[in-house]
Order: structure tokens, then sequence, then C-alpha cells
């Protein structure tokens, strides 16, 4: 790991432990050379994935970016961070369990819209309107309809 102080890659680790939720160990680290002291996270990946794209072309999974993603998404919304990293954390799991090592765009993006339907509404619209690639504003109309049926199916159930 390099030394984000003076560069050096020969930094030692002081102390490792599991997060909280376990989703990633942190480290607490020194530099040798400048006696740096700094915390890295450091997160277990089960297998390498690869994505293939909807064009055929593959690339590397990137949590980062389904991060980035999401977190568009959820721009301006009152959602707790832990509860968005819960729902990638398990995402990632989810893509990592399925024994697969090359997973469709597709499978990522209804994964992503399935979480975020139940984290919060207005994201998953938001995501779902660039992952369907939404032209007019009638292209929300299903969408919305299938929401508002799901929300009348719940208040059936809770009535009941």
């Amino acid at each position: 790991m390099r030394c984000p102080y003076c560069g050096s890659l020969d930094t030692q680790v002081k102390d490792s432990r599991p997060t909280d939720d376990s989703s990633s160990i942190r480290r607490r680290r020194v530099c040798p050379d400048c006696g740096g002291r700094f915390t890295t996270f450091e997160r277990v990946q089960l297998r390498e994935l690869t994505v293939i794209k909807k064009s055929g072309r593959r690339a590397p999974f990137d949590r980062d970016k389904l991060a980035r993603s999401v977190q568009i998404a959820l721009r301006k919304r009152p959602v707790d961070p832990e509860r968005v990293d819960r729902m990638i954390n398990g995402l990632v799991r989810q893509l990592e369990n399925q024994g697969e090592a090359e997973i469709p765009s597709e499978t990522i993006g209804e994964l992503v819209m399935q979480g975020l339907k139940t984290l919060d509404e207005v994201a998953y619209v938001r995501f779902a309107s660039v992952y369907r690639n939404f032209r007019e504003a009638r292209d929300f109309g299903p969408l919305l309809d299938e929401i508002a049926d799901e929300e009348a199916a719940r208040r059936k159930e809770e009535d009941a």
C-alpha cells in the first residue's frame, strides 16, 4: 500500500481488525520512510468478476462505479449512507455468490433496481429512467403505475 505522504510502497501494518459490519478490514499502517501513519479499508473479494456489456464488450467489475451510479440516483435523498452501503455490499455478495465469473450488465442493473426500490422509490425511478433509457415523459407512466400497484397491494395486505 502506497504511503499518502511520501509515496513509499514499503508501508507496514501495525493493526488489523474487521469493521463493524465485517464487510472490510481496517488496517492501521505506518511508513518507515517518513513515519506517517494512516488507515486503509480493504474489502474481501470472493472472486474476480467480469461484466458483459450490452455491446458484448467485457470489462472488469468495478464496485466503485456501481456505488457512484447508486449515489447519483440517491443524490439529495434522505437515505442513511449506512443503508446504501449495506445494499451495495449485499449486491456485490449476491453477484459473487452466483457462481459465474462473467455477469451481464442487465443482471447488475436489475439487481440495483430491486435494491433501490426498497431503499427509495424516487432513486428507483431516477435509476430506471437512465437504465431503461427513457426518452419521453410518458415512458415513466408504466413504471409509476407499477409502483402504485405494489403500494396498493401492500396496503391491502396490511389491512387484512
